[in-house]
């Protein structure tokens, strides 16, 4: 991801311009283009969508899971859009058609080679500061998923092929392996 360098504070109506299928997300007013996932990325989101999916559905649960692309507008601005890997919502009234409104309850990023400070860095510092109560990053060049509870202020770090407890369900984990 590279920020369009220019001086202008861009908002979302810049990203909503956008040619269509270009792919961007907009952080305290610089845009960011993102590539396009590859294979592998595809093939763990997928997993992780399809696992948390049969989790809610199975437990009768009131979250939602979405998959990118989709809307997060993380602060009650107009310079803050992102499309996580995977966002998990427990409060409907945060979302409606174009996206979720507020911190969803669980973030995934998932790494690809060209974004890993965004995931490793902005994003952390965006997603804690709004309030999202867990967020995975999962580096499948490095086999490991990074989970930090921000309600608890703690981080813990699994390697592919552990199971990895879910912090805002008690009786739910998932093993990742590629």
């Amino acid at each position: 991801m590279d920020a369009l360098r220019k001086d202008e504070i861009y908002t979302i109506d810049d990203i909503y311009a956008l040619p269509d299928g270009q792919r961007a997300e907009l952080i305290d007013g610089r845009i960011y283009y993102m590539a396009p996932p590859s294979r592998t990325h595809q093939r763990i989101s997928g997993y992780l969508h399809n696992q948390i999916y049969n989790y809610i559905k199975d437990h009768n649960g009131k979250c939602e899971v979405l998959a990118a692309p989709f809307a997060v507008f993380l602060n009650d601005d107009d310079i803050n859009y992102l499309e996580p890997d995977i966002s998990v919502i427990c409060n409907q009234t945060k979302l409606d058609e174009r996206g979720c409104h507020g911190a969803p309850d669980w973030v995934i990023e998932i790494v690809s080679p060209g974004n890993k400070p965004m995931d490793y860095f902005t994003k952390l510092f965006k997603y804690r500061s709004a309030e999202v109560r867990e967020y995975w990053i999962v580096d499948p060049t490095k086999e490991l998923v990074m989970v930090y509870k921000f309600e608890k202020e703690t981080m813990e770090q699994y390697s592919f092929g552990e199971d990895v407890p879910v912090g805002i369900y008690n009786d739910f984990s998932i093993c990742i392996s590629i």
